[in-house]
């Protein structure tokens, strides 16, 4: 058999860190990745069989690959990040950019302004961000304006326009917003000293002007400036409260990112955390549509190397939930305890909220999508073998063996489909037997389905333990069913998951939503199931206390049954709306017996 181009590329690609790139029979780019091993990791695409069916078509589409090849990891990690934003390919995860983001700009001139901007001009200013939200940025700079006295005005403040006297104060001066650095009336030395402090207090160091502050408090105090010292102690205050607000667990703990993730089956969730000095000075969480079904791990690589050059960072150390490879210049540390373990877990918690948050927004916004999604993880939690669309549900109810019935309710998408409904008489069992209850309204239900040709579920859950399982699975058996539809039971004690022929339970998490649309089903067949026995008992008591009236028999209970809907309003009717329904003869006996 001749050998393709495609089978010589594999062949001769080098055993070497660097970038791979598919593209189709029409040249366009379908993949980026990276490699630590260009031969190895390109040739697991063709040897494997991928259970994924996007990976499938991946493969079956790669026409042509190129490579780069890279010295390290970490330049394998920037080349790969910097080809998915120039190239968009179809089958990559991507980020949003960051063209939008809001910066804090010390711009670069005599007597600095200090102010947020979208645009990062290279003029030798200084930036700092991106932050993720404008409000962030208003709260920093109100702080900073309460602490110190910044110019505002655009005026190009030169040493010789400022002597010349080209300038007068403005009202921010007269309000005490300002020093009238226009008019000479404050150093720039002094200026400089405020811009420096403040550069700290945006990375997060409160420390030096705390400091500075107290000592001028106690000066103050000690030269009797009484209104003066208040003054500064209230700006001690401010800063005080802000780092409190700020601090998460340990000021020891500076210059470091916290990275976590939370998936589900279409989309990962990755939040980042920046600490400087002890503080949060920035929080950011992606979503991330997963395109190849990648792992946390992938998605986690991806996320970081992004995140990273998204804002700008150069912190040496991260902090993550478990190993992952972002190159050799970052110290990746999985922290097992103590102040670093509660940060990683802070994280997740923040990915968390997101992810609950997105959920809310897509179940009114995307209603297919939010379906679509716990369709998936239903498929997942469950080991199923396809998406549980129509589920039914089956509980029995009776009270010391009355009245035994059973009630089979039906939810499509995830949602409850009441006119599905079913409600069942047991027939052919005496007494109190669940299990032979569940066997015989089981048998009863799908044998009926398969006799007019109707859809079966593909999931029936059984409100019970492996015993009232075991009743419906011979049911499933007699019908031929057994393996063309999913089972399960549920035990209510602790809500175990109980397989056919399994006698370890599965325990599902409890925020599990899979767990939640289970249980819903269990309490909407208990609830239709008591509401149609408790009508059952009602009818049976009220038509055996009327046929303990002489001359009146079974069919005539019946009948002001099914005109008065209950006992209470039999008793309450009048004579003549009872002789309307059975005749002056027996509403006089009726109405007589009841009241």
């Amino acid at each position: 058999m001749q050998e393709t181009p495609l089978d010589i590329q594999l062949k001769t690609l080098p055993e070497s860190p660097g970038v791979y790139q598919f593209y189709d029979k029409n040249d366009v780019i379908l993949y980026v990745g990276k490699a630590k091993n260009l031969k190895k990791r390109v040739t697991s695409y063709f040897v494997k069989n991928h259970e994924y069916g996007k990976t499938r078509v991946l493969v079956r589409k790669i026409s042509s690959i190129k490579h780069v090849v890279v010295p390290t990891e970490t330049d394998a990690l920037l080349l790969e990040n910097n080809l998915i934003k120039k190239f968009k390919p179809r089958y990559n995860v991507l980020l949003k950019d960051d063209k939008t983001y809001p910066w804090i700009c010390i711009k670069n001139e005599r007597f600095p302004r200090v102010f947020p901007t979208r645009k990062v001009i290279r003029d030798g200013s200084e930036y700092y961000g991106p932050y993720t939200s404008m409000k962030t940025i208003r709260t920093l700079l109100d702080l900073i304006k309460g602490l110190y006295s910044l110019r505002t005005c655009n005026y190009d403040l030169s040493a010789a326009k400022v002597e010349n006297g080209k300038y007068k104060v403005c009202l921010e001066y007269h309000l005490g917003n300002c020093k009238g650095p226009c008019e000479g009336l404050q150093s720039q030395q002094s200026y400089d000293e405020q811009i420096a402090a403040i550069r700290e207090i945006i990375k997060g160091n409160f420390k030096d002007s705390l400091q500075q502050f107290r000592e001028q408090m106690k000066a103050y105090a000690a030269e009797m400036k009484f209104e003066d010292a208040q003054r500064i102690k209230e700006k001690i205050e401010v800063l005080e409260n802000y780092q409190v607000k700020s601090t998460v667990v340990n000021p020891k703990i500076s210059n470091v990112d916290v990275f976590s993730i939370i998936s589900d089956e279409g989309y990962g969730y990755v939040n980042f955390l920046q600490l400087s000095f002890g503080s949060i000075i920035r929080a950011h969480t992606v979503e991330m549509k997963k395109k190849l079904d990648e792992s946390d791990k992938e998605l986690l690589e991806l996320a970081v190397t992004e995140i990273r050059n998204l804002f700008h960072s150069r912190s040496k150390e991260i902090y993550v939930p478990f190993k992952i490879n972002v190159g050799e210049d970052v110290k990746v540390t999985v922290p097992k305890l103590g102040d670093k373990k509660r940060l990683v877990e802070l994280s997740e918690r923040n990915a968390r909220f997101y992810k609950q948050e997105r959920f809310k927004q897509i179940k009114i916004t995307d209603p297919d999508r939010h379906t679509n999604r716990i369709m998936a993880q239903m498929k997942s939690d469950l080991r199923l073998s396809r998406e549980p669309r129509h589920i039914e549900c089956f509980d029995n109810s009776n009270i010391q063996g009355t009245n035994p019935v059973a009630a089979c309710v039906v939810f499509k998408d995830g949602k409850p489909s009441k006119k599905d409904y079913r409600k069942f008489n047991i027939k052919t069992v005496d007494g109190p037997d669940d299990f032979a209850s569940m066997e015989e309204v089981v048998h009863r239900r799908y044998r009926r389905l398969l006799e007019e040709g109707e859809e079966l579920p593909q999931l029936i859950v059984i409100d019970g333990g492996k015993g009232q399982l075991s009743s419906a699975l011979k049911s499933l058996d007699l019908l031929g069913l057994r393996g063309k539809i999913a089972i399960i039971g549920i035990a209510k004690r602790l809500e175990e998951i109980y397989y056919p022929d399994d006698p370890v339970p599965m325990y599902l998490d409890k925020r599990s939503e899979t767990l939640k649309i289970i249980q819903q089903l269990r309490n909407e067949a208990h609830r239709f199931g008591i509401t149609f026995h408790r009508n059952k008992r009602s009818k049976s008591a009220i038509g055996s206390e009327l046929e303990n009236i002489d001359g009146i028999g079974k069919k005539t209970a019946e009948e002001l049954y099914r005109n008065f809907k209950s006992v209470k309003r039999i008793k309450e009717a009048s004579l003549e709306s009872l002789t309307e329904v059975v005749g002056a003869s027996k509403a006089a006996k009726i109405y007589k017996a009841l009241h």
